[in-house]
């Protein structure tokens, strides 16, 4: 059996002896050369089988004591529900609910549980200026030449390199430097849209999308999305006749955090390149993986080049950088053409210090020191929901990014509850901004990439009470 496969048997084994009741809350679990003599494996097959474990929150590593079954291993809340199809034409722009969201970052105040940013407490700052101030002494003509439209040579040498998860099937070439993700992917959407055309999107979506298609003058058909494996790949098959163009985020979707699996990647490139439709794929967050191994995008199992597949590496370094990519496949001309129009090139003192930065190994090191932090902010805050917000609420079980998506009570309105809760220096994202249609009102996001301390976890105690006094 290959040593993929037998670690998550390993890890399959443990998880039915938690579900079962042989093992419970803070059981202590065999050390890990202990499991590798038990189960017969490597050292390494067994540290993966507990890195597993450990990403689907069934077990937590105390410091100097080993492994022990988790709080979160005995989940109380069941999953969000499953979206379903909108029919109706009517929609009803967010785009209102969206600017209030954004106003209230002016207020420095509130804890803001609604931005999709990390705090600056868990970014590499200072060591990223330090590659500045480095590069700054080692370029000597980056203010009066403007510089490539494709991008730095040396940044997309080295995100080249680094994008091991693609097994050597992309070279520097075939990279395109983007004003961030988002650019890419309006980027993407200019080469392959004109006014009118339809695409197929996840439900809820991120908001950022919904603005954009509505720009580009799109129809937009919401697919059901699953919180756990991503868009249903039948209720696509259903519309695939009405797509002109897809736009999914296949690694830890935002808000649901939802990560499609390796089989519904292959299906759905297949499924694409039979009708021959483009895919713009966000794999944003796909480097915020809580398992033993990164996730392979979408563009993986792309043999006809209609996967465009976009990112960034400043989300988690420095999100004001604005670096994201495109490997643009078979648009890769329409996408430069479109780069030459809207910007001409990036700035070139961010894209060489970000190079350096990837270059000498600290991206690597920052990625493993940020995975860590956010996981542990994830389970203590799934202890804090469990703990204090309404018995009957469903939340999102990510193995990855930094988005908890919670369903709520029926009753429940956070549209118009969100001014109430601003009032007591309380921020979330309400779940209707993520959608065109009337829904999702009884639905959050919350972000855990935040300094995880004693007033964090005071105001998110506050904020499950104030959702429980409204039922």
């Amino acid at each position: 059996m290959e040593q993929q496969q037998l670690y998550k048997k390993i890890a399959n084994i443990v998880e039915n002896q938690i579900k079962n009741g042989s093992l419970t809350y803070g059981d202590r679990l065999p050390s890990v050369r202990s499991a590798q003599k038990l189960y017969n494996v490597s050292l390494n097959t067994a540290k993966n089988a507990y890195m597993e474990l450990e990403s689907r929150s069934l077990i937590e590593s105390r410091p100097k004591s080993g492994f022990f079954v988790s709080l979160a291993g005995q989940r109380r809340m069941s999953i969000p529900s499953v979206s379903t199809f909108k029919t109706d034409e009517k929609k009803q722009d967010p785009a209102t609910l969206i600017d209030k969201v954004f106003h209230s970052l002016e207020d420095k105040e509130i804890t803001r549980f609604s931005l999709g940013l990390p705090s600056s407490s868990l970014l590499p700052i200072q060591k990223l200026n330090k590659c500045i101030l480095e590069t700054v002494h080692e370029l000597h003509d980056y203010g009066d030449q403007y510089g490539q439209v494709q991008g730095s040579p040396n940044l997309r040498k080295e995100i080249a390199k680094w994008s091991l998860v693609l097994e050597g099937k992309i070279s520097d070439e075939d990279l395109i430097i983007t004003s961030g993700a988002m650019n890419a992917i309006y980027s993407c959407l200019r080469a392959v849209t004109k006014p009118g055309d339809t695409i197929a999107v996840e439900s809820p979506l991120y908001f950022g999308f919904i603005q954009a298609f509505k720009l580009l003058g799109l129809k937009t058909i919401e697919i059901p999305t699953h919180p756990i494996t991503g868009i249903e790949l039948d209720a696509l098959k259903k519309v695939i006749h009405k797509i002109d163009v897809c736009c999914f985020v296949s690694n830890f979707s935002n808000p649901l955090g939802a990560l499609m699996p390796d089989e519904h990647k292959k299906e759905l490139v297949k499924l694409l390149a039979f009708h021959h439709i483009p895919l713009i794929e966000d794999d944003l967050y796909g480097n915020i993986y809580f398992g033993s191994s990164r996730p392979k995008p979408c563009k993986y199992f792309d043999e006809e080049g209609l996967v465009m597949w976009c990112g960034s590496v400043t989300k988690v370094l420095a999100p004001s950088f604005r670096i994201g990519w495109v490997e643009s496949g078979q648009y890769k001309d329409k996408i430069l053409k479109q780069r030459l129009i809207q910007t001409i090139s990036q700035p070139a003192i961010y894209q060489e210090a970000v190079a350096k930065f990837l270059k000498i190994g600290r991206y690597d090191h920052h990625l493993n020191t940020f995975r860590k932090k956010l996981y542990s902010n994830y389970i203590n805050f799934r202890k804090s929901i469990e703990a204090h917000f309404p018995e009957n609420t469903k939340m999102s079980q990510p193995e990855g990014g930094f988005m908890l998506w919670l369903e709520m009570d029926p009753k429940i309105d956070s549209t118009v509850l969100y001014d109430y809760a601003l009032k007591q220096k309380l921020s979330f994202a309400p779940g209707r901004m993520f959608t065109q249609h009337d829904q999702f009102k009884n639905c959050i996001r919350l972000n855990y990439a935040v300094d995880w301390n004693e007033k964090t976890a005071h105001d998110l105690m506050r904020l499950g009470r104030f959702f429980k006094a409204v039922i």
